[in-house]
């Protein structure tokens, strides 16, 4: 553990250098063992008051460098689960290629009608649709609600299907259904309502990824769906180079 005294003649504020002191340790990989020192520990080692370090943990608790949980006190939020953008994939597969196992809570599983779903399959609103709804598990810690609508002429066999540990897309191909192989999905931070909080194991005010994606079969609209996925735990990443800038916006390559 290599500690640096802080400088009490400096004109910056204790709980600043604190802050800067800990994030150089995070940088350097002094914790990488998971074990983040107590408030008490940081005290005594810094020789500075509880308030200066709570001040300190405050602020890197703002930056998402680091988290309060329930029962654990401060932990290092460190993203598990990582996926390319631009690519369709499967939320099972791209959990499981981390070597963590994968499991489903199905939390609703039904013939439904859904204007708002029917709008985006492009069928009429009073459509009889399929929807699977999952509380998605990787390595027995929630990571996301997931929620698909499909038409029922579709998917009417994932009815008997037992989704405690399969992907949608493969039984989509056991049923000899077709497989999205083209869409869109757009990615949204929020809030989560106090029902998906619960289901997330959330606190109040830590935010999520909303996703929304429209999986279609050469043209045609497959699934509609909705996923509500923990920031903390799943993040996305995406590739560019020079030659995909906006052709209309030539100065972003200054940017």
């Amino acid at each position: 553990m290599s500690v640096q005294p802080l400088d009490r003649h400096s004109p910056m504020p204790l709980w600043a250098q604190l802050e800067a002191e800990l994030k150089r340790r995070l940088d350097a990989g002094d914790f990488d063992d998971g074990a983040f020192p107590t408030d008490l520990e940081l005290t005594e080692d810094y020789e500075v008051s509880r308030h200066t370090v709570r001040e300190a943990i405050r602020h890197l608790n703002r930056t998402g460098l680091l988290r309060r949980e329930r029962g654990r006190g401060t932990v290092i939020n460190r993203s598990e689960f990582e996926q390319s953008l631009g690519a369709l994939y499967s939320l099972f597969e791209s959990v499981e290629s981390r070597g963590v196992e994968q499991t489903s809570e199905v939390l609703e599983l039904a013939v439904v009608r859904e204007p708002t779903a029917a709008e985006h399959l492009e069928l009429p609103p009073d459509s009889d649709l399929v929807l699977v709804a999952r509380l998605r598990m990787a390595g027995g810690e929630p990571l996301a609600i997931d929620r698909a609508w499909l038409p029922y002429d579709v998917a009417a066999p994932l009815l008997d299907v037992d989704w405690t540990r399969t992907a949608l897309y493969d039984e989509l191909r056991r049923a000899g259904a077709p497989v999205p192989n083209l869409g869109w999905e757009r990615l949204t931070p929020v809030v989560p309502s106090a029902a998906d909080r619960r289901l997330l194991d959330l606190d109040r005010g830590e935010a999520a990824f909303s996703l929304e994606r429209r999986g279609c079969r050469d043209g045609l609209p497959i699934e509609w769906r909705t996923t509500l996925i923990r920031g903390d735990r799943y993040r996305f990443v995406a590739d560019w180079s020079a030659g995909s800038l906006n052709p209309l916006r030539p100065d972003v390559a200054d940017a």
